[in-house]
């Protein structure tokens, strides 16, 4: 079953979700192409999003042989928003994927990740290698480890202002700003060939929550957007945020976590993105192609077709 949804180029099909329990929650997933059962990927979106932004891959995907699994991930939309913190970890957030493809009889498939999405997939090719047999991930290289806790490490060089130092030392204080204004902030952040950066980038997303006169212009119709709005009114940010708030936890989950990822990968970036390319990523994950992209962050939905016809030619010559 399929919503049919104008995303402003034309009209596509969006599959409906179902609520599978998993790894002791519950996902919202969205599934296509369940017929293609030898192809399976999972895609897996970032912050502020939802398995919706991956819109305009899904029907591409499934009609060159892929059965397309696309979850909410814990703490997005209706999947569950555990109260603990500590509920999202790495360990947890990998856990749910795992228990994924157990639900869905898989011994392993391609994943799929842009932003946050991009650091659990990274995170899931070295905690469970065999589970994952290609990765693609957008806008966020792996990040090294390095010598000091993440938020230790971003509040000596960026301030404590920094939003993801400002999100770990301020509890619930730019949840509650952007709660209260939901459909500002995410009008605001999802703009095309611009960044995610307002004039002050320390408190960059409550800036966001706040600002009147956004920059750049509007990634999708207010059809799209109220999709977003939609979701968010009813989950809150603070789910998604709490994954900001298990970097140091997640820096000593993963201490003993050799950095080498064998899996064939595909490192898409956006070209006018301020997130910077990895110079030594070859090092980290020697079997990598990259490409890059004329576009700022939100890279599937900006470029949607330039961003589907580089998976599907990248995936083509994987299975060649």
């Amino acid at each position: 079953m399929t919503n049919v949804i104008n995303t402003g180029f034309n009209s596509i099909e969006f599959p409906k979700p179902n609520l599978i329990s998993v790894n002791g929650i519950v996902l919202e997933v969205f599934e296509a192409g369940k017929q293609n059962s030898e192809k399976p990927i999972v895609l897996c979106h970032g912050f502020p999003e939802l398995a919706f932004s991956w819109r305009y891959q899904i029907p591409a995907l499934v009609a060159a042989g892929y059965h397309v699994i696309v979850p909410n991930q814990r703490g997005y939309g209706n999947s569950s928003r555990p109260t603990e913190v500590t509920d999202y970890d790495i360990e947890h957030l990998t856990g749910d994927l795992i228990a994924l493809l157990d639900h869905f009889g898989y011994k392993d498939a391609t994943f799929v990740g842009h932003d946050w999405g991009s650091n659990v997939v990274w995170s899931l090719a070295l905690l469970h290698p065999d589970r994952v047999s290609k990765v693609i991930n957008l806008a966020l290289p792996y990040q090294d480890r390095g010598e000091k806790p993440w938020i230790e490490l971003m509040e000596a060089f960026f301030g404590a202002d920094f939003y993801f130092v400002h999100f770990n030392r301020q509890a619930g204080v730019a949840d509650a700003i952007m709660n209260e204004n939901t459909a500002q902030f995410l009008r605001n952040i999802f703009r095309k060939n611009t960044a995610p950066t307002p004039p002050e980038p320390g408190m960059l997303m409550i800036n966001l929550a706040r600002a009147e006169k956004p920059l750049g212009e509007p990634l999708m119709n207010d059809s799209e957007l109220a999709v977003f709005v939609s979701a968010f009114e009813s989950s809150g940010f603070t789910g998604g945020i709490n994954w900001y708030r298990n970097l140091d936890r997640n820096w000593h989950l993963m201490a003993d976590i050799k950095p080498i990822i064998y899996q064939t990968t595909l490192m898409i970036y956006g070209g006018q993105d301020t997130i910077p390319k990895s110079e030594n990523l070859k090092n980290i994950v020697p079997n990598l192609d990259v490409v890059c992209l004329d576009c700022g962050h939100w890279i599937q939905q900006e470029k949607p077709e330039e961003t589907t016809q580089s998976i599907l030619k990248w995936l083509e010559q994987q299975n060649a």
